[in-house]
């Protein structure tokens, strides 16, 4: 859905699973930032009946972008995730540098191993019939809340190459947002370098906008080789039971 705005707002509904159900519409969406939404955003949010917002910004980080804008009544939660505050590892021997890309990838990796808890608080907020339909968002809608994405889609049983596709898709809805973004920061580079903007080397930059496939096939590989799969991964690392599987499983598939 096409938000003045958010970009990057998206029903997570549609997708096929492996034993031939699909996951319901307007039931779980997935977004950005939700700080600079217009009155007939905010029309278009009542419209579906959002019940909740859960917000993946850093404490810090929301209160300097701003909080969400919400129809009356919508219940907004906060599970920060600030990426600042994640363990550090080390660099991987004998792989060249790769710059931000690199760290990019670690953050994704780090992010689905270390932060469980909030996974699974959105998990369980997501089995409440009276939380749907629900929204999760972070700043720009594609690390915090694509693993998010990727962890649910997950557990409805879509496979992961489809779950890989819906991730690549916030390189999509964010296209016009990432080229205006990423010419700022050229001009900004050009000036204090004082160069042309033609001549700034922007591919250690263009990690921190975009998602590639690698950065969440690194943090599923970490995770099969700590659980051996990710149904392992969804009972042991985030602590859901069989029980709540099974219900979102069959209340918001179809």
């Amino acid at each position: 859905m096409k938000l003045e705005g958010q970009a990057n707002f998206r029903d997570l509904g549609g997708y096929k699973t492996t034993d031939g159900h699909r996951v319901k519409y307007g039931v779980i969406y997935r977004s950005g930032q939700l700080n600079k939404l217009s009155d007939a955003d905010l029309a278009k949010l009542k419209a579906l009946g959002i019940r909740t917002v859960i917000d993946l910004r850093g404490t810090a980080e929301a209160e300097t972008r701003g909080k969400d804008r919400l129809p009356d009544g919508v219940r907004s939660v906060s599970y920060p995730i600030d990426p600042s505050s994640l363990p550090k590892e080390e660099p991987s021997s004998g792989a060249a540098s790769a710059g931000n890309s690199d760290l990019m990838l670690q953050m994704t990796r780090s992010i689905m191993i270390n932060r469980t808890d909030v996974y699974a608080s959105i998990i369980r907020d997501l089995a409440e019939p009276a939380n749907r339909p629900l929204v999760f968002h972070c700043t720009a809608g594609k690390d915090r809340t694509g693993i998010g994405s990727a962890i649910v889609l997950t557990l409805l049983g879509v496979p992961w190459e489809t779950v890989r596709d819906d991730y690549l898709l916030s390189n999509f809805y964010r296209k016009d947002e990432n080229e205006r973004d990423l010419k700022i920061l050229r001009e900004d580079i050009a000036k204090r370098q004082g160069i042309p903007p033609g001549q700034v080397d922007m591919t250690a930059y263009e990690g921190m906008f975009l998602v590639k496939p690698e950065y969440l096939d690194a943090a599923h590989d970490e995770v099969i080789r700590r659980f051996g799969s990710m149904e392992s991964f969804l009972r042991k690392g985030l602590g859901i039971s069989d029980e709540t599987i099974n219900t979102l499983r069959n209340e918001l598939l179809e």
